[in-house]
């Protein structure tokens, strides 16, 4: 059996994808299993032990690689097409795909035509693996099953052993990460408290600060303010796989409502996260076992003020922000 789990957004989505993929391992381990991914996301999956090959969407050449991408999709005929992302041009894909099998949420423009549709529900309290989970329950038993009895699958991801050599030099102290940056000025803890946070931390507990290379000058400018000797600059130094190995032996990870979160849950190590104008409640919240949610303590009418945050405060106040304390956060593991 050939199935293609599609899902083309940025990072945090596609590794909350990826109970998708293993759920559909486990429960049919003969079928080979692809995936596309936009480029740039590629690294989440390098020796990924379930995954059969990786199709990788280059979107700066959007609608010409994606006739190659329909090419390539047709001559395979796949079995099943598990769509995950909403948007039209995978609609299309999927529904123009020759798989006898089709299954993707009801708001992509083109689900009419697949063989199944499944709604797609923001709020109450409904996590986002959750939704992702609904497309291939009736296919799968156990998935049923786990549902059922309120069990909810972790994304994960599979750091190789070269991965874990990479960072081992990084662990020889008890240390935390810090990944200060979000792509959302509203959901982003401002850096001067990051740095009030920092000053609250025992002085031989060692800081990594983590990011894209579009992070380093507000990790420098944390660093800097922090006067801390015992802070490291590793935003851009790292890949995906390499920041989640160095997460997982963390004695904390501070990060905002964004993808490094998602990176500690799908290896399952402790995080910390801020809230700011988004809230838990839309089901993009943390997954380890040991997680913590820190938001503002006082009522505010205007929070949550959208889905994935914005550009500016629209009351030009950010008290979703400032409220927040350092006591908040909780005490190292």
């Amino acid at each position: 059996m050939k199935i293609l789990v599609i899902q083309t957004a940025s990072i945090g989505d596609v590794i909350l994808a990826t109970p998708v993929p293993e759920g559909l391992h486990h429960a049919l381990p003969s079928a080979e299993i692809d995936i596309l991914v936009k480029k740039g996301m590629e690294g989440l999956f390098k020796e990924h032990p379930f995954i059969n090959r990786l199709i990788v969407w280059d979107k700066s050449e959007k609608y010409r690689d994606f006739l190659r991408i329909l090419h390539d999709v047709r001559k395979t005929k796949y079995d099943l097409i598990v769509n995950i992302q909403r948007f039209a041009l995978t609609g299309l894909l999927t529904a123009f795909s020759g798989a006898s099998n089709t299954i993707g949420f009801s708001k992509n423009p083109f689900s009419f035509l697949f063989s199944e549709r499944i709604p797609h529900r923001i709020g109450k309290g409904v996590h986002e693996v959750e939704r992702n989970i609904s497309l291939i329950r009736s296919l799968i038993p156990a998935v049923q099953r786990a549902h059922e009895f309120g069990s909810l699958p972790r994304p994960r991801l599979y750091p190789s052993p070269a991965n874990e050599a990479r960072v081992l030099s990084y662990k020889t102290n008890p240390y935390v990460t810090i990944s200060p940056a979000s792509l959302w000025f509203t959901k982003q803890y401002p850096s001067g408290q990051w740095v009030e946070l920092i000053q609250t931390l025992p002085a031989g507990i060692h800081i990594y600060l983590l990011g894209s290379p579009s992070d380093i000058p507000l990790c420098e400018e944390i660093k800097l303010l922090s006067g801390k000797e015992n802070i490291q600059v590793l935003a851009g130094s790292l890949s995906f796989l390499e920041s989640a190995a160095l997460m997982k032996d963390a004695r904390m990870n501070y990060t905002n409502d964004s993808a490094p979160m998602h990176l500690a849950s799908a290896v399952n190590a402790p995080s910390a996260v801020v809230y700011c104008s988004t809230v838990p409640e839309f089901g993009f919240g943390p997954l380890s076992d040991k997680h913590w949610i820190i938001q503002s303590r006082k009522e505010l009418s205007c929070r949550p003020c959208g889905l994935h945050g914005k550009k500016e405060c629209p009351l030009h106040h950010f008290e979703c922000a400032a409220t927040i304390s350092p006591d908040q956060f909780p005490l190292l593991l």
